[in-house]
């Protein structure tokens, strides 16, 4: 009776050591005396026992956090970036049979990639082009990583960390820049005051009647105001006149 009770116990372990569930994201990789045998699942999935070797692979995208590397930019400035790879597994066999640990190797690529292009660009493109600089990344990660069947969509690089001397330097320049602009806006704006001004002249010369209706709007728009004192614009043509006769009488005493 105890002999059948453990054979029992036995048969039960071989089947639950034979049965496996896989999840809809999981792929079971099968190794038979050592030898791949080929990849299983997803759902119920039954091994020979004491035979086979059943290793779990997740195919969700992983998140892969770079930790904070020591790059020395083109233009010799010392800087620490850290960044985030995005990836799945795409062939479970090859990542499984190619490489020991494809979590730790693609993290190491990760890790050369970003210190290794960094050190190619200047501190300005770095802060400046920063979508071409992940692309860049992606596809060099991407392409080191598919003899292991993972294929990365996406590095992204997090944080920046500059020097505060670096800091104060991107401050100034940033500031000089404002100032520059600034300096454009109001000399593009005289420019074009100037111009309308020019216009404006050539219309009122045109037509003198038209300057004594500017006379008038300029009463108009003094009298509006609150003022103590008002002043009254008066043509210097009424002059005319005088001017003439001061000039002949200083003529004639002159004779």
């Amino acid at each position: 009776m105890l002999g059948l009770i453990v054979i029992i116990f036995f048969v039960l372990i071989l089947l639950a050591s034979a049965i496996k569930i896989l999840q809809e994201y999981e792929r079971g990789v099968v190794f038979r005396f050592g030898r791949l045998v080929g990849v299983k699942g997803p759902g119920l999935v039954i091994i020979v026992p004491i035979v086979d070797r059943l290793l779990r692979v997740s195919l969700r995208v992983v998140t892969l956090d770079v930790p904070a590397q020591d790059v020395i930019t083109k233009d010799n400035v010392s800087v620490k970036v850290n960044a985030v790879v995005y990836f799945r597994v795409m062939d479970a066999s090859k990542a499984i049979v190619e490489v020991q640990d494809y979590l730790y190797a693609t993290s190491q690529i990760a890790q050369t990639t970003l210190r290794s292009i960094l050190g190619e660009i200047e501190l300005d493109d770095l802060l400046g082009k920063r979508e071409m600089i992940n692309q860049r990344l992606q596809k060099i990660v991407d392409k080191a990583t598919d003899p292991w069947g993972i294929k990365v969509s996406a590095v992204e690089v997090k944080h920046i960390d500059i020097p505060v001397e670096m800091q104060r330097a991107i401050a100034r320049q940033a500031e000089a820049e404002r100032e520059r602009r600034a300096k454009i806006i109001l000399a593009e704006a005289e420019l074009q005051a100037s111009k309308k001004l020019s216009e404006a002249a050539s219309v009122l010369q045109k037509e003198p009647v038209s300057v004594q209706l500017r006379y008038l709007q300029t009463l108009s728009d003094i009298a509006t105001e609150n003022n103590s004192t008002t002043l009254f614009p008066i043509p210097m043509d009424l002059f005319g006149p005088i001017i003439d006769a001061f000039k002949k009488k200083n003529a004639k005493i002159d004779k």
